[in-house]
């Protein structure tokens, strides 16, 4: 069924989204300075690049985006879309587009809050263009003193922000979303050229940059995913082994009700199946079998399988897990690990 009214909606929005990005896409500029596009935008792209050395601020460019690695963009902007809804959905917003909705400060306000659990002073509402920077002013402030101590470059200010620039947007969602290891998995090797052009003695000169948005999974992994368990993996292995067993006793004192024995972490928890039987257990129902594949065979039925675990979690009270389902599928040990503790930890006392 791919000839719907969604489908036709989503190929709309898709063609919208990429018709933006898919040529040169002229971002604000000062207003004194709108008038000499017309006359210098050809000569532009013709005049000598900036120096390499030349200090080049965001608020101070004309931006542009070529149109390269849309595919690997676009879905990096939809996985933070997904990420914001996701961790606002209790303040009932929704973001649907990076610039538009994030350029006010209002919505990177409330997901500030609620990732580090701290309030801001700030106004609610605020309609005016200097309310609306002070406001990302304050907010910003925080973000950067809680990111440099930790190596984050900042790539952002207050300007690049409020006048739309997409990649000071995605910049800084990235960042945050690694430093509070978000539940989500950004496409690897995520870069967009950008033509940034300045005026020097009254002729606008042109530099192409290639800004890197995400690097590899590997570094993605190293900013979100140190934790309790990395330290015992890297230098506590014998220690592993102590809370691996802690593991498997308590999971067995639920799943022996059923006649089911675990001696593998890693590898029997990987369909989901013994996840999703010891969350009834837990929570003392019956979960109907026609809502998850008792005996998984693809890689998509497994996967399926964990999602529903990791929903029945969150209907019984539990945070999100940081782990993906697919990382579990993959018989990803510290995935399992931290799935299975965080089970520990609130259920341990069951009987």
């Amino acid at each position: 069924m791919s000839g719907g009214p969604a489908a036709s909606a989503k190929m709309k929005k898709d063609e919208s989204f990429l018709g933006k990005l898919g040529g040169t896409l002229v971002r604000k500029m000062k207003s004194r300075e709108v008038s000499d596009l017309h006359e210098e935008g050809k000569n532009a792209i013709n005049a000598p690049l900036l120096p390499p050395g030349t200090d080049v601020h965001p608020e101070d460019t004309l931006l542009a985006y070529n149109g390269t690695q849309f595919d690997g963009f676009l879905l990096c902007t939809q996985v933070l879309i997904d990420w914001i809804n996701s961790e606002l959905e209790d303040d009932r917003i929704i973001v649907k587009d990076l610039e538009e909705d994030c350029y006010d400060g209002q919505v990177l306000q409330k997901l500030f809050e609620k990732l580090s659990g701290r309030k801001l002073n700030i106004a609610e509402v605020t309609q005016s263009e200097i309310g609306q920077k002070q406001k990302l002013q304050t907010v910003l402030e925080a973000v950067n003193d809680l990111l440099r101590p930790h190596g984050w470059t900042i790539e952002w200010s207050v300007d690049s922000l409020h006048s739309k620039n997409l990649v000071s947007i995605v910049y800084l969602l990235v960042s945050l979303a690694m430093h509070f290891q978000a539940p989500i998995r950004l496409p690897e090797h995520v870069s967009v050229q950008v033509v940034m052009v300045k005026k020097r003695e009254g002729i606008l000169q042109s530099s192409l940059v290639t800004k890197e948005l995400t690097s590899t999974t590997e570094l993605f992994l190293l900013f979100t995913e140190r934790d309790a368990f990395d330290t015992l993996l890297d230098h506590a292995p014998d220690k592993l082994n102590v809370v691996k067993t802690s593991l498997i006793t308590f999971v067995n004192k639920q799943l022996n009700k059923l006649n089911l024995e675990v001696t593998e972490l890693e590898s029997q928890f990987a369909d989901g199946v013994y996840l999703i039987l010891l969350m009834g257990l837990l929570e003392d129902y019956f979960v109907p079998l026609y809502n998850f594949f008792l005996t998984p065979e693809s890689f998509e039925q497994k996967v399926h399988n964990v999602a529903f675990a990791f929903e029945l979690m969150q209907d019984g009270g539990l945070k999100k897990p940081k782990a993906r389902p697919e990382d579990v599928v993959n018989v990803n040990l510290k995935s399992t690990l931290r799935v299975l503790y965080n089970l520990f930890t609130n259920y341990k006392n069951s009987e």
